[in-house]
């Protein structure tokens, strides 16, 4: 009951901080590190989020006006999805990837799991002009969204002109985005000094400092850095990562490390989804690596494991489940937008 009371006083003041300041920053716990995003530079604004809100979960955004930002990235999944393995489109097109978990995204340089995108404020023309996604442009995107009864307004209260363009459609998507900070896990609490690991979760947090820290680096639980991590390539998808973009030999099978916010809500794993649960991800680890060239310096030796440490790892990762980012209501759907 403490525990909860605490989350929901902490929910509060996020609220708050985010009420007073008009949504010029973000608020994130100390000790962290200064976010790559400039908010000094370009600021956030109520308005903006809460039109960049409605944009995520408006399927609008489509050619034919079925797929929205959500579709692949639920709320509830630690806005992603779970109930496939690779993402799934227009006209129930299957991708060639596993939509990643968003979250902490302020900190983020590059975007997508090959680093394709560097901006925030252009992430989502990505998916809306893949062929597979949302297959649309944003010239027909702002078309109908001039068209619209309700979007006109909004964009006048964000940016004081109800004249729609591409440019701001995706800053505001964007400024939503970077609102969707998750700190306030089990975990936090511990490192907060508010609640304790128990015996299980304190020796999975050890285990985890040996073996995963160095990809998956606290506090954000991600170097944000691109890796490759062993998986074999799957012969169907031929998907090789960075390479791709970077055209660098030494970026082969290297993709984007997801944080493990979350984790417990964010499957399937990997960037193709191929492991359903968290024991196949720790059985990857500890007898599937597969070596190559481009293998991360830090799984060139084995990951030995008991069976009674895995479940303690597992333990500990469940610590950072963050309840009161999964069910935001300031995240969620806007009905009061949205539903007529």
């Amino acid at each position: 009951m403490k525990q909860s009371i605490a989350l929901l006083v902490l929910v509060s003041i996020i609220t708050l901080a985010f009420k007073a300041s008009d949504n010029k920053s973000i608020t994130f716990p100390k000790g962290w590190p200064k976010p790559n995003y400039d908010f000094s530079k370009k600021p956030l604004k109520s308005a903006t989020i809460e039109l960049g809100r409605a944009l995520f979960y408006d399927p609008i955004l489509s050619r034919n006006n079925t797929i929205s930002c959500a579709s692949c990235h639920s709320p509830y999944n630690a806005f992603t999805h779970v109930d496939h393995a690779l993402s799934h489109g227009i006209e129930d097109k299957i991708g060639t990837r596993n939509s990643p978990a968003l979250m902490n995204l302020a900190w983020n340089k590059l975007f997508m799991w090959d680093g394709a995108v560097n901006n925030i404020e252009v992430q989502a023309l990505a998916p809306m002009h893949n062929s597979v996604e949302m297959d649309e442009t944003i010239e027909h995107v702002v078309t109908k969204l001039q068209a619209s009864t309700i979007y006109p307004s909004l964009f006048r209260k964000a940016f004081g002109d109800s004249i729609i363009t591409g440019e701001h459609t995706l800053k505001a998507i964007g400024q939503f985005m970077l609102t969707l900070v998750s700190a306030n896990a089990k975990y936090d609490s511990v490192m907060r000094h508010q609640s304790k690991f128990t015996m299980q979760e304190e020796n999975g947090y050890r285990l985890f400092k040996t073996h995963c820290s160095s990809c998956h680096t606290e506090p954000l639980f991600t170097n944000l850095s691109f890796e490759n991590n062993g998986l074999p390539v799957d012969t169907n998808l031929n998907d090789y990562g960075r390479i791709r973009i970077s055209h660098q030999a030494n970026d082969s099978l290297k993709f984007k490390v997801p944080t493990l916010r979350n984790i417990e809500f964010s499957y399937p794993y990997m960037h193709d989804g191929r492991l359903k649960t968290l024991s196949a991800v720790l059985k990857h680890y500890t007898s599937g690596i597969q070596n190559s060239n481009t293998l991360s310096p830090t799984l060139q030796h084995p990951i030995v494991l008991t069976a009674n440490e895995k479940i303690d790892l597992t333990a500990f990762l469940l610590t950072l489940s963050d309840k009161s980012f999964l069910f935001n209501p300031h995240f969620a759907y806007p009905k009061h937008i949205l539903l007529p």
